[in-house]
């Protein structure tokens, strides 16, 4: 039976590695989902699945539970996410879910599925509107296509999304409005044939 998380940071905060590995085992699939999806390239998420894990390590004797463990862990992910992409500055199309869990331990999809495609021509058309919805989701700058894809992908709530960037609820409705209205935009020539 594993501690409450409070009690594993507590103890990982000290020292101890085998709680830090039980707060890792906890949220390492939801992570590396998301900065997969982010990123597009398995190779590119594992390195920066290291590069979070890492800097949570080394940042833990400074986490003062001002935030859930799990809010600070994710504002490192979109952190380097979000220097990754403006170092690279190179945009890829791959995928958005090639890595998923179809279910998290919350009951929560993490990913998009066409429901009652039989036919091929169904599965086709799905898949088409698929890998536009995809490109289009691709385009979007990097802060909008991290806040879309943790409200959207995730199931993160707009206050969640918030305490993770540091910023208003506000400021994250924008962004997923901007990123709607671009998406709604994009698609729209796609939609209308």
């Amino acid at each position: 039976m594993s501690l409450p998380e409070q009690e594993l940071v507590i103890k990982a905060k000290s020292g101890d590695y085998r709680a830090f590995e039980e707060l890792v085992y906890a949220y390492d699939r939801r992570v590396f989902a998301t900065i997969y999806r982010f990123t597009g390239d398995p190779d590119d998420a594992k390195d920066l699945y290291q590069d979070i894990f890492i800097r949570a390590f080394r940042g833990l004797k400074n986490f003062e539970f001002k935030s859930s463990f799990s809010t600070w862990l994710y504002r490192i992910a979109i952190n380097v996410c979000l220097t990754y992409k403006a170092k690279t500055g190179h945009r890829r199309t791959d995928s958005l879910d090639a890595y998923q869990d179809d279910e998290d331990e919350s009951g929560t999809r993490t990913q998009f599925k066409a429901e009652g495609a039989v036919s091929p021509e169904g599965s086709y058309l799905n898949s088409e509107i698929k890998d536009r919805v995809k490109d289009a989701v691709n385009c979007l700058s990097p802060r909008l296509k991290m806040v879309f894809i943790l409200k959207h992908f995730e199931g993160y709530k707009i206050r969640e999304i918030a305490d993770m960037l540091e910023t208003k609820e506000g400021t994250i409705k924008k962004y997923l409005f901007e990123a709607v209205h671009s998406l709604r935009n994009d698609l729209q020539s796609y939609l209308r044939n």
